[in-house]
């Protein structure tokens, strides 16, 4: 078993890639025998047993303390995480602290800057809600 398991989006990705490996060989395998075989390769009898042991936590990257990269409305940032909530199954609300404030508007005639924002991110490190342009508010890196 691995000293550190991965987050319930983490382990579905994991299976993914597994299968599309398959396919890509010329072996066809279901979905949920690449989630069996992600659950064995963590150490766990099957899917529902690792299932229940990583439960629907954050990754670890979206906890107190943790570093993240991204965007904030198309602005590049690094903060740390000061809060993280769940408020669905994969979807956490994040308190961000920026290093450096970022200047959200883009005119040159004025700027207006934040250190520190909310956001609802989901399994892709994305929010829901989108810029007149249709980007995300946020988006966290990988």
């Amino acid at each position: 078993m691995t000293s550190q398991l991965p987050s319930l989006p983490e382990a579905k990705s994991q299976a993914k890639t597994h299968r599309r490996e398959h396919a890509d060989q010329g072996t066809e395998i279901s979905h949920s025998q690449s989630l069996e075989w992600v659950a064995r390769q963590h150490g766990f009898r099957d899917w529902n047993a690792f299932h229940a042991a990583i439960g629907d936590r954050p990754p670890a990257a979206w906890t107190p303390d943790g570093r993240v990269t991204g965007t904030y409305l198309s602005r590049a940032f690094k903060a740390t995480v000061v809060s993280s909530a769940p408020v669905s199954p994969g979807w956490f609300r994040l308190t961000l602290d920026f290093d450096e404030p970022v200047d959200v508007v883009h005119f040159d005639s004025f700027s207006n800057f934040r250190k520190r924002v909310q956001c609802v991110v989901g399994p892709s490190g994305t929010t829901k809600e989108k810029t007149s342009n249709g980007q995300p508010h946020v988006v966290l890196g990988r």
